[in-house]
């Protein structure tokens, strides 16, 4: 531990209005964050500013609508797509979005998420649906990856209202999620190509999974957590601990495997041929980066990954980059991933 001290960086330099915005998102974090385990959710709403879907084309050319999938646990999803003007004739990918949170905050209504996905929308040229899945503690694991999962069923099934403007191509699917919305669509990708549901007759065919600083981890703490620690914003290890003590199942610890996905703390977990390429993100002022790093090298150990010659993940380090960097249009590196995406899903076909 006394390495880590000794090797801890400056504080990571950010604009004013950037940090100002993480100052805030921090001190509402942690006022939420009762010590009982449960949310101020009344309190964090004062941060978490919601906004509506927007039928009409916005100034990037975007509209959006909200799909609801089961009013019984109010599960929906918001898709963007762009105006027929600005889209191109053949079918669309579909972007399926998981966001962040620490699986308890957060919402596909937060103003952020929605202007995110609506960039998303319009630079990667598809059609983007960002689901509101169930939040922990109210509801723990499995709840939200069985709600993301449920989301994909219902595309296959039901299909994109008809009303978006623009032809899409759900065998070209991508799941795309940050942070804790990046370890949802890990397990979702799991459960989608281990089951029926990957059948060729179905759909939905994932062409490849981009996880953007996903939240994986353990019991360990690792170097760059002690390192970090007090040093890159938004995540710090009292965070951390408390999200997976709300999400995860009553008495669990860190290693349970929604957390700890890289085996090293038990079984590795075996990952079926049609499991996508990945696409992996990392921050270098990102506590969670060494457990991000062992996804990518957990991955290039199945042998079908293997055959892909190297083409099964992807790894896109960004050595000055925050957690949550993605969310900050004025920070360079956000505009950068942008364009890193894009090649990912222009280059990465659907072969299983």
């Amino acid at each position: 531990m006394a390495g880590a001290e000794s090797a801890r960086p400056a504080p990571p330099v950010l604009p004013w209005t950037v940090r100002l915005q993480v100052l805030a998102l921090e001190a509402f974090c942690d006022l939420s964050q009762r010590r009982d385990g449960t949310v101020n959710r009344s309190l964090f709403s004062l941060a978490d500013r919601q906004t509506s879907a927007r039928p009409r084309p916005d100034a990037l050319g975007v509209r959006s609508v909200d799909v609801v999938v089961d009013p019984a646990r109010n599960l929906w999803a918001r898709v963007f797509s762009p105006s027929a003007d600005n889209a191109e004739a053949t079918p669309l990918p579909v972007l399926v979005y998981f966001h962040g949170g620490g699986f308890a905050l957060l919402s596909a209504a937060s103003a952020p998420l929605d202007a995110m996905c609506r960039r998303f929308c319009r630079e990667l040229g598809a059609v983007v649906v960002s689901v509101n899945y169930r939040r922990a503690p109210e509801h723990r694991y499995p709840a939200a990856y069985d709600d993301c999962a449920d989301v994909l069923s219902y595309l296959a099934t039901t299909g994109l209202p008809a009303d978006i403007g623009v032809p899409v191509d759900l065998s070209r699917c991508f799941l795309f999620g940050d942070s804790a919305g990046g370890n949802i669509a890990h397990h979702v990708a799991h459960r989608w190509t281990s089951s029926a549901a990957a059948s060729s007759n179905n759909p939905v065919r994932l062409a490849g999974i981009i996880l953007l600083q996903p939240y994986f981890g353990g019991e360990e703490r690792t170097e760059a957590e002690l390192r970090l620690e007090g040093v890159g914003p938004v995540v710090n290890m009292r965070r951390s601990d408390w999200s997976w003590k709300a999400f995860l199942p009553e008495g669990a610890d860190r290693n349970h495997p929604a957390a700890h996905v890289t085996g090293e703390a038990g079984p590795e977990p075996e990952l079926p041929e049609a499991f996508p390429p990945a696409m992996v993100v990392i921050g270098g002022f990102d506590p969670l980066q060494d457990w991000q790093r062992r996804y990518p090298a957990m991955l290039r150990r199945y042998p079908a990954m293997l055959r892909r010659k190297g083409k099964a993940v992807r790894v896109l380090e960004f050595p000055d980059a925050i957690h949550g960097f993605y969310m900050f249009p004025k920070l360079p590196d956000a505009g950068k991933l942008v364009k890193d995406v894009k090649n990912f899903m222009e280059t990465t076909t659907c072969d299983h």
